[in-house]
C-alpha cells in the first residue's frame, strides 16, 4: 500500500503509540488525512491544530457499537484503519476479586478491533481494499501470567488478524498484526529497563500495510521474545511464571 494520499483512521490515537502513528503519516509519510479517534474527542485537539484541516479528532469508544457506527458513517473515505486502542487492568486472572477486568480487557483488546473491522470492511472496499493494522504485544505470542486477561486478549487480537486476513482478501484489504514489545508509554509505566520509542514503532509498524507483511516484530524485545520461544518455549513459560511473584517487571536491557 502507498501510504502517500492515504485518509487513516487511528484509534486511541491521541497519545502513545497511537500519537505516534498520526504524526508518523501526517508528517513523514504524506497521509492527505488522520481521523484521531479517541474516548474524548478534545483528547486530540493538540494534533488537530498541529495538523490543520489534515487531521480529524472524533469521538470514538471502540467498546461503543453506537459511536463506531457513527465513525464509519462520518469517515466514509477511510482506506488505513489503525487498531490501536488497548487496555492493560494490571490485575489477574485467578487472583482478581472478580472477572470485571477481564471482561473489558477483551472487550476493548478483542472485541473493539472486531468491530472496528466489521464497520469499516465496506468503506476499505469501495476505496481500493486498502489494509488494517492492529497493534498487538509480545504477550499475543507468549503467556505472561502477571498481566491477567491482557495476554490472552492479544492473543486473540492476533487469531482475529489472520481471520480477518482470509475473509476480507477477497476485496484486497490486507490484515496485518504488529507484535510489540516494550515501549515508552504511560501503558509501560511499570516496566523498568530500555523502552522503545513510539515513533519508531509507528515508522517500522506502517511497513506492515507497504510491504504486505501479515505479522510484524516491532522491536528489539518483539525479536528476543519469539526467538525465545522457539528455542526453549518450556523454559521461557517458567521464566513468565516467576513474574507472578516480581516486584517489578524489566526489559532485561
Amino acid at each position: 500500500m502507498n501510504l502517500e494520499n492515504c485518509v487513516a483512521l487511528v484509534t486511541g490515537g491521541n497519545r502513545g503509540i497511537g500519537e505516534a502513528f498520526v504524526r508518523v503519516l501526517l508528517a513523514e509519510k504524506g497521509a492527505a488525512r488522520v481521523y484521531v479517534g479517541s474516548r474524548d474527542r478534545n483528547a486530540g485537539a493538540h494534533l488537530e491544530r498541529e495538523f490543520p484541516g489534515r487531521c480529524i479528532a472524533i469521538e470514538l469508544d471502540v467498546t461503543d457499537p453506537t459511536e463506531i457506527a457513527a465513525a464509519a458513517a462520518g469517515c466514509p473515505d477511510v482506506n488505513l484503519l489503525i487498531n490501536n486502542a488497548g487496555l492493560f487492568s494490571n490485575n489477574l486472572l485467578i487472583g482478581a476479586k472478580d472477572m470485571s477486568d477481564a471482561r473489558e480487557e477483551m472487550e476493548v483488546n478483542f472485541f473493539g478491533p472486531l468491530a472496528l473491522i466489521r464497520a469499516f470492511a465496506p468503506s476499505l472496499a469501495r476505496n481500493g481494499g486498502g489494509a488494517v493494522i492492529n497493534v498487538l504485544s509480545a504477550a499475543a505470542i507468549v503467556a505472561v501470567p502477571n498481566m491477567g486477561a491482557y495476554s490472552p486478549s492479544k492473543a486473540a487480537a492476533r487469531m482475529l488478524s489472520t481471520s480477518a486476513r482470509a475473509e476480507l482478501a477477497s476485496q484486497g484489504t490486507h490484515v496485518a498484526a504488529l507484535i510489540v514489545g516494550s515501549v515508552d508509554t504511560r501503558m509501560a509505566a511499570h516496566v523498568q529497563g530500555a523502552k522503545e520509542k513510539p515513533e519508531d514503532i509507528a515508522r517500522v509498524g506502517l511497513r506492515a500495510a507497504e510491504r504486505n507483511i501479515d505479522e510484524l516484530d516491532t522491536d528489539r524485545m518483539a525479536v528476543d521474545v519469539r526467538a525465545a520461544l522457539q528455542l526453549d518455549p518450556k523454559g521461557l513459560e517458567k521464566r513468565m511464571a516467576k513474574m507472578l511473584h516480581a516486584t517489578s517487571i524489566s526489559t532485561g536491557r
